[in-house]
């Protein structure tokens, strides 16, 4: 029994590093994919899951457990049904044309931080993607999520006993977490995947260990005067609304176009979307001594509107909370990520302005995760695409849903969207299992392929002379 904290992580290390070792060793492609289908089972079979959503809301006290089951189960069914194909053991590729063979290899021991957002979809999303792989992961999850993640990692070591699976391929740190412990995680994994704070992925990105860590999301969403306004009202109600905006893909503003604004305000209040016209009314009391109330954040709506003392002031139906704003930056919290069900709603000339307004909110906070538009104008998607510091523009979606994979899209299922340099993040793809693995190549000598000056500057020359 190890009584330091810290060396407790470096034993619980040690353990993954010789299990992944032997997984490696004796691996197939069918043992990497038995070992991923465990832990996808774990987390949906349907009793379970529901235990596991339930302990999530109990202990962390945010979203609500029938979002919570639905996610549970179709982020990870997604993920199933994207790496079902894929080849991750052996020869990947070999091309005679260049001569270089690729073998596929683990990457070792995987040290995953957890947010307290997503406590079961997320390790169970990072643990299907090593395992599938080759690696070991060692899981640290927030200080809330400790017991759901600890139940979810029963779940996988009972699913792992029915094959003979080694259990120390998938664990967590010991005990309640803390930034010592997983400081130390950082420093001694192979790779880092970091969800969550900033601050965890500030700290993965300067630990000396490579990382994948991802930014933070601010998601403004455009509606122009070409939307189908009562859709577009009902897919933010959805995607708003969803496990009560615990994600980062959760719209936090809304940029309506002025030849539209009172025609959709009418509709997103038909979804239970109430317009607030002063904004005190919610920065008062959503925002607790510079920080957001903890009453309100990723609550039920009666709850959140309790807290922030407007349950005589809204319908009771209401859903979310549309609150007209115009600031953006440091002193207008309304233009931030808000985690809970209030969407800020901005008014733009135009087009053109409502382009300046997103890209001015996502310089603010956001940059480089995602944005959407409503229209049905085909070229529009292609503007924000040149003009703005994003990966992603969902176009006419719930971003929610849209975001980190769809059945009605083809981005990959994930619950970690990388938002390039923009955001401070190594990746600009949402993360996957590739990100998880590393290729050798054997490299054979071919026949000479050296080009002339002529072959190279010709062009060049014609223009600009020798």
């Amino acid at each position: 029994m190890v009584d330091d904290p810290i060396q407790e992580v470096a034993a619980t290390v040690a353990r993954a590093r010789r299990a992944q070792a032997a997984f490696e060793k004796h691996g197939s492609q069918k043992a990497y994919d038995r070992a991923a289908q465990a832990v996808a089972w774990a987390i949906m079979e349907p009793a379970r899951n529901r235990h596991l959503a339930e302990l999530a809301v109990e202990t962390t006290g945010l979203g609500n457990v029938a979002d919570k089951i639905i996610k549970n189960h179709r982020k990870t069914l997604g993920l199933m049904r994207d790496i079902k194909d894929a080849q991750t053991f052996g020869v990947i590729a070999d091309d005679p044309a260049t001569g270089i063979t690729e073998i596929a290899r683990p990457i070792g021991v995987i040290g995953a931080v957890v947010p307290s957002t997503n406590p079961g979809a997320t390790p169970a999303n990072n643990i299907i993607n090593a395992l599938k792989c080759g690696n070991a992961i060692v899981v640290s999850p927030s200080p809330k999520g400790v017991a759901t993640c600890e139940t979810l990692i029963g779940y996988i070591h009972t699913e792992f006993d029915k094959l003979g699976i080694d259990r120390d391929l998938v664990q967590m740190i010991p005990g309640r977490g803390s930034k010592e412990k997983t400081q130390r995680l950082l420093e001694i994994s192979d790779l880092i995947v970091v969800t969550g704070s900033q601050n965890n992925v500030k700290r993965a990105y300067t630990s000396g260990t490579p990382a994948l860590a991802v930014g933070a999301g601010n998601v403004a969403v455009i509606v122009d005067e070409t939307a189908d306004l009562a859709a577009a009202a009902e897919k933010i109600k959805a995607s708003k609304t969803f496990d009560n905006a615990t994600s980062c893909s959760s719209e936090n503003a809304v940029v309506v176009v002025d030849a539209i604004y009172d025609a959709f305000a009418a509709e997103m209040a038909k979804t239970g979307g109430a317009l607030i016209t002063d904004e005190t009314k919610v920065t008062a009391k959503l925002w607790v001594k510079g920080h957001l109330n903890p009453q309100a954040i990723a609550q039920d709506a009666n709850k959140m509107i309790a807290a922030l003392g407007l349950t005589d002031e809204v319908p009771a139906d209401t859903c979310y909370l549309a609150v007209e704003t115009t600031g953006i930056g440091r002193d207008h919290p309304l233009s931030g990520e808000k985690l809970s069900r209030v969407l800020s709603v901005y008014r733009a000339r135009d087009f053109d302005d409502a382009v300046d307004i997103t890209s001015r909110l996502q310089r603010h906070q956001g940059a480089g995760h995602s944005v959407g538009i409503h229209t049905n104008a085909q070229d529009r998607p292609m503007v924000l695409a040149n003009a703005l510091p994003t990966s992603r523009i969902i176009v006419n979606q719930a971003h929610t849903f849209a975001t980190g994979g769809s059945f009605t899209n083809g981005m990959p299922f994930s619950l970690s969207m990388g938002c390039g340099s923009w955001g401070g993040n190594s990746i600009d793809t949402n993360l996957h299992w590739r990100h998880f693995m590393q290729t050798t190549k054997i490299i054979r000598e071919i026949p000479a392929n050296e080009p002339s000056l002529d072959d190279i500057f010709g062009d060049y020359w014609d223009e600009a002379g020798t």
